[in-house]
């Protein structure tokens, strides 16, 4: 081909029709991987062996006259949260380093290979998933790749910074207080924070039960739907993610833009952005014809609430570690952890009850509104 496509979307063609073997596509990811990420230092772990044997099941597939997988030969990576078969599972924190090595790969890395997707290594994240820029103690800063003296966000830093790079076409994170949506943000990819409990988590590194969601990353619109659509289902490894009902896939629903109904937030997402982030919703709500500004009443108090819960959750979870060695946590959230195990019992259900009636509250706006527009970070 004259030029190496760069999107999932086109990958899959690609691969489907014969130009490209998945072996060509696979070479060329690790070697963009090789060239780029000593500067980015967006992997943690290539999976190299392991990328190259899927590639060359799926060349002797095709070879075979076997009808391509959706995800055929589409490279992605995994913040390294997600258990992969064979590697140990640190979450980002060196402490974890010395457990066994994962037995077998997450739900979500399953459905990716189920899908014909090619598995090009794991991703650089804040500490046990608790920060916003990826400034790791022990694994390293991951830079921008759109500059790389500005941040890429966090928790899933690694995630975005590998897409935005092109280093990859499609990325999974996970998002407790916004881990998919800063990075995403930061780096000007696309990154998805589905509804709870929607895809499984079975497999990752737990951070706030009752928060935590998984989701993917990419380049364009059409290969987020792509990648949604391969990893949706329920599995019973996780209660939240049990439900028998499946969602129809986005490929479904043939949703058109001009059938939207569409408001712009303002009130605590004007307050708090500055001003380019202000003119970029005000244009996303332009370009969407939105007609209406609205105010969702509360949004402060939810957020203050979510960090009572999330600093609780936390350091209710590693508090049995921090007893034990504390002096390995990484320095950047251990006194957070440990704040968060001490906070009352009474707080976290104020904070739960106040979070029900705040869920209500929102949801009642989408009674007159299919999308609400808002900046991703302030």
């Amino acid at each position: 081909m004259s030029t190496f496509p760069t999107s999932a979307t086109e990958l899959t063609k690609a691969f489907a029709t014969g130009e490209l073997s998945a072996h060509e596509i696979a070479a060329t990811t690790l070697a963009r991987i090789d060239a780029r990420n000593p500067d980015l230092n967006a992997f943690v772990e290539v999976t190299r062996e392991r990328m190259l044997a899927e590639a060359a099941r799926l060349d002797r597939a095709r070879a075979r006259g076997e009808a391509p997988a959706p995800l055929a030969a589409v490279p992605y990576a995994v913040k390294n949260l997600f258990d992969v078969q064979g590697l140990t599972t640190v979450a980002g924190a060196k402490m974890l380093a010395r457990r066994p090595a994962a037995q077998v790969d997450a739900t979500l890395v399953q459905r990716m290979r189920h899908g014909g997707a090619l598995l090009a290594g794991t991703l650089n994240m804040d500490a046990l998933a608790y920060g916003f820029t990826t400034e790791n103690t022990h694994y390293g800063v991951t830079h921008n790749p759109r500059d790389l003296t500005r941040s890429a966000g966090g928790s899933s830093g690694g995630s975005a910074a590998a897409v935005a790079a092109g280093l990859v076409p499609i990325a999974l994170g996970s998002d407790t207080n916004g881990s998919i949506r800063v990075p995403a943000s930061l780096c000007g990819v696309f990154g998805l924070k589905p509804t709870y409990g929607r895809l499984p988590r079975t497999g990752s590194f737990p951070f706030v039960d009752s928060f935590d969601h998984l989701g993917p990353f990419a380049a364009t619109a059409q290969d987020l739907a792509l990648a949604y659509d391969a990893l949706q289902g329920p599995d019973p490894g996780d209660a939240a993610c049990a439900q028998k009902l499946v969602a129809p896939t986005l490929a479904q629903l043939h949703l058109g833009v001009g059938k939207l109904r569409v408001a712009r937030l303002a009130g605590y997402f004007d307050e708090h952005a500055d001003a380019m982030a202000q003119d970029a919703a005000r244009r996303a709500a332009r370009a969407l014809d939105a007609s209406d500004e609205l105010e969702l009443e509360g949004a402060a108090a939810a957020r203050a609430a979510a960090f009572v819960i999330t600093a609780a959750e936390g350091g209710a979870l590693h508090l049995a570690a921090l007893r034990q060695y504390a002096e390995e946590f990484e320095p950047l959230s251990r006194e957070r952890l440990i704040a968060g195990a001490l906070v009352p019992a009474a707080w976290v259900d104020r904070a739960q009850r106040y979070r029900r009636t705040f869920l209500q509250r929102a949801l009642a706006l989408f009674e007159h509104h299919d999308l609400l527009i808002a900046p991703a970070t302030p």
